[in-house]
């Protein structure tokens, strides 16, 4: 069987009980960053083997923990944060897994597009989810330009050393247009912020950039 294992955005209380029993009970676990997998395996105390699987190994180590588990192992897939699958390499392996009659089932917990669409206060009863926005300037723009009379919240992850640079472009696409930005979700310094781009820039060109941030934007 191969797990899909939700684990904690940031705060290590916010795993289930049910996540922690697979973890302990599977021959092997899958993770994204071992280092980072293991602070939380350390935490609960949790001795079962790791291997690594992320962007740059995934065509090679696939095949072969699909071989695994092939021989009858269990093996739970684990990302850094959140939902395996969503924004990172681990939906090839679900794929791989599903193409070779592997059986799976999914540990449901957290992830992060929810938690901030929760927290943001605009519409939840329709949204898309973007994932990352591009990291060049020009496809960045023009992924912006798509969503410009979106009928639905939308919601983009993006890295700390992109945060003003898509904040630039959000503001020359959208113009004054509602957004939230969120960072730290769960942890000791959570941050929401509300307003429209060009209010959230200028926050930030005066603030330390850290952490990961959800940007979400209000419905046309």
């Amino acid at each position: 069987m191969l797990y899909i294992v939700s684990t904690p955005i940031g705060n290590l209380k916010d795993i289930t009980l049910r996540a922690l029993e697979v973890l302990k009970a599977v021959q092997l676990i899958a993770a994204e960053d071992t280092r980072h997998t293991r602070k939380l395996l350390t935490h609960y105390g949790i001795r079962t083997a790791l291997t690594s699987y992320f962007e740059h190994n995934k065509f090679t180590k696939g095949p072969h923990l699909v071989h695994l588990l092939k021989e009858g192992k269990d093996i739970a897939l684990v990302t850094d944060s959140g939902t395996p699958g969503i924004s990172d390499p681990g939906y090839r392996l679900i794929q791989l897994a599903i193409e070779n009659e592997v059986p799976i089932t999914a540990i449901p917990g957290p992830t992060a597009l929810i938690d901030a669409l929760v927290l943001s206060g605009l519409a939840t009863d329709r949204f898309i989810f973007e994932g990352y926005l591009p990291v060049k300037g020009g496809a960045r723009k023009k992924r912006l330009e798509e969503i410009k009379d979106e009928k639905r919240t939308v919601i983009f992850y993006e890295s700390p050393h992109r945060l003003i640079k898509s904040l630039q472009d959000i503001q020359e696409v959208l113009g004054q247009r509602e957004i939230v930005v969120l960072r730290e979700l769960t942890k000791k310094f959570e941050q929401i912020l509300r307003g429209s781009a060009a209010s959230i820039l200028e926050h930030f060109q005066k603030h330390p950039i850290k952490g990961e941030f959800v940007i979400i934007i209000k419905k046309k």
